[in-house]
This record gives C-alpha cells, structure tokens and sequence, in this order.
C-alpha cells in the first residue's frame, strides 16, 4: 500500500477525532472567508470614496501646487488631454480656488471645484452621487452642487440662492449669486463639508481664468497596475509634477496597508488555535500507534516515509475541510456580494477622511479567496512537522516492546 493510501485510510481509523479536526479547520476557513471578503469590500468602498469621487488614481498639476495651491498655476489641459485620451487613460481636468459661501446670516469657507460635467463623467463617479436634485448641466451655468454637511451648515436646500466671494485671477474681487441644483450623498469628508461644484465655464467667469486647469485627474484602465500607469503619464505630462493617490492621501495608503497587515494578523491568530488543535490530535494518533509504527519501520518503512505519511495525515484533514469550508462559505459570499448588509447607523462615519457606505458589500477577489486557504495549509503542514518527526525517529525495537 503506498504512502498516499494509508494515510488516508489512517484519517479515519478514529473517525470522531479526525471529524472534530476537520470541523475546526473548516469553520475557520468558513469564517475567514467570509471575513476576507467583507474587510475588502470595506477598504475598496473607502478608498473608492476618495479615488472614484475626487482624487483619482493619478494626478498631474504644476510643480509646488499640491503643497502651495495658487490660482495662476494651471497646466495645459487642451494639450494634455487628447494625449491622455490617445493613451487610452481615462481624464478630466479640474479647477480649484478657495472661497466663502453664504447663505441668508450663515457662511463657511469652501473649495470651488470647476469641471465640464460630460469629460468629468469619463474618469470620475461623483455624478453618481447626488442625494437630492441633479448633477451639473451646462446648460445651466449658474447652477451648483454642494456637500451634504455644507449645504447642513449653510442651511441649503434645493433651489436655495448661494453668495460665493473669492479673489479672481487678475486680483479683482469675485463674487456672484449661484442656485442649488444638487446636494450630494455622504461621501468623502473634505468633499461633504466644504465643496461647491460648479460648472468649468461658471467657474473661469467668477475667478477671471480663462484657460488652463490647475489638476488633471487621470484613471488606471482596468487590468492596468498603478506603477505602470504613473510612468505612463509622467512620459506624457513631462514638465508636470506627477502623482499617485498613495502619494497624493497617504494617510490613506498607510491606513489601507495597515488594515491589510490586520487582516492576515487575523488569520495566523485564528489558525494557531487550529494548529494547536491538529498538533494535539496527531501527537494522540502517534501516541496510539506507536507499535505500529514499529512494525512499519521493521517490515522496511523508513523515517521518511513515515514522515511523509503523517504529514499527509493532517494535510488531507485540510482538504476535506477546505471543501466543506468553501461550500458552506459560498452562499454567505454570495448574499454579502450581492445584497451586502445595512449598517445602519454607522453609514456615513468619516475614517481618516473616508465615509463608511450605508451599504457594506463584500468583494471576494482571487487573492481575498485564495489567501485563507494558503495559510491554512500552510499552518497545518507546520502543525503536523513536530509529530511526523516524532514518529519518524521511532526506534522500532523500543516501539514494539511499548505497552
């Protein structure tokens, strides 16, 4: 009988053990899969917020505006932006300017955004966004849409008149009267409480800036790595500065990586009690078959095919229960994808600048899924290596004479 067949024949000769053993490495791979998912869709909601909504996955503006914005800064948006397109990367460009807004005895600082809604609309989802009302349409450019916690502070609602003030281009004063045509959902903080969106061609009327953008916002296509894309762009915009969003939020990147690292702590932490669970088990069949072994190695069996024998043990236990743990994880990963769960209350809790979604869907991607079950091979092969040692240096004349 060869190796592979005894011990497998070996996994069931004390059924009820090898069940508990299996039922515990299934649970648990159950519970991390379906845990893996909902950590990733979380951290892809979050830092979607951001990216999707604002930042985008790259960026390109002049050299020193990221640290110190100014109004006259502004790159070559007409230039830049066929040549992105060309590239078959996904762009708009954005217009920037400090300001205050008020409404009837209330004010607050803001960020004027200008954009052109339908070039906009190609690389960014904030259209998407919009709570109450409707996006930006350039065919009313005195129309704008506000953050839910400004329009809170200020009072707005739908078809409320907005005073903006600022300082134009050309140093004069900026002012005009503007419409509420939208208010947004909960999405990322600094956009929620301070932004006012208003059309490109409103945007260099108030501020007297007739070409250029001060950011041009660029998206990484689908199947594209992020490092790729950046050199890309840095060959296409050269003479610009050209950033990252980890470079560009990296408050964020550091959360995301940190949340990452917490993930897999929760694996090994949940493992080891597995690992402790296999280890006591196999140590009990080793010490119960002790003769046997004897015998084994008597009849020709060598410490090495001993070795590999008990090790398949507990790596055989791990496929069962990796079969069990997928079928019964499968419909709960179906559901979360799917539906999601209502967090209810929590739904709009801004985390280091990202708002958690009223939705909390689950992502199950390759490496989400197939990260559980790596360690938990992985923690039980380590599990068996102490008591397959310890029956492969069976001395078979002492093994045979145990009682």
């Amino acid at each position: 009988m060869n190796v592979f067949s005894m011990a497998w024949r070996n996994v069931w000769r004390n059924s009820q053990r090898s069940l508990i053993g299996i039922a515990a490495m299934a649970l648990a791979l159950w519970a991390e899969l379906v845990y893996s998912g909902m950590m990733n869709g979380i951290l892809v909601d979050m830092s979607g917020d951001v990216t999707e909504m604002d930042i985008g996955d790259v960026q390109i503006f002049t050299k020193g505006w990221a640290s110190r914005p100014a109004l006259r800064e502004t790159v070559d948006d007409r230039a830049l932006l066929p040549k992105l397109e060309a590239a078959g990367l996904p762009a708009t460009a954005r217009l920037q300017a400090g300001g205050l807004a008020a409404s009837g005895e209330q004010s607050a600082g803001v960020a004027l955004i200008g954009l052109d809604p339908a070039q906009d609309a190609k690389a960014l989802s904030i259209y998407t966004a919009v709570a109450e009302g409707a996006w930006l349409d350039p065919a009313d450019p005195k129309g704008v849409v506000v953050g839910r916690g400004l329009a809170r502070t200020l009072g707005l609602k739908l078809g409320s008149e907005l005073v903006v003030l600022s300082q134009g281009a050309d140093g004069s004063m900026a002012n005009d009267l503007y419409k509420v045509r939208g208010i947004l959902m909960n999405v990322a903080s600094g956009t929620d409480r301070g932004s006012v969106f208003m059309n490109s061609s409103a945007f260099r009327d108030l501020m007297t800036l007739p070409e250029g953008a001060h950011r041009i916002v660029v998206r990484v296509p689908p199947g594209r790595q992020l490092d790729e894309v950046r050199a890309q762009v840095e060959g296409i915009a050269q003479g610009y500065a050209v950033q990252d969003w980890r470079k560009l939020n990296p408050f964020m990147a550091q959360m995301l990586d940190a949340a990452k690292v917490q993930i897999k702590v929760v694996y090994f932490v949940l493992y080891i009690a597995v690992a402790i669970l296999v280890l006591n088990a196999m140590l009990m069949a080793i010490f119960e078959r002790i003769r046997e072994f004897g015998v084994l190695k008597a009849i020709g069996y060598g410490p090495v095919r001993v070795f590999a024998m008990m090790v398949l043990e507990g790596l055989l236990q791990a496929v069962v229960a990796t079969g069990v743990g997928v079928v019964f994880a499968a419909p709960a990963a179906w559901y979360l994808a799917t539906y999601g769960v209502d967090v209810g209350a929590l739904a709009g809790v801004s985390m280091m600048g990202m708002t958690l979604p009223p939705i909390w869907h689950g992502v199950y991607t390759a490496d989400a899924l197939s990260t559980p079950i790596i360690m938990l091979f992985t923690i039980v092969f380590a599990a068996a290596l102490y008591p397959a040692l310890k029956a492969a240096l069976i001395r078979p004349v002492e093994a045979m004479h145990h009682l």
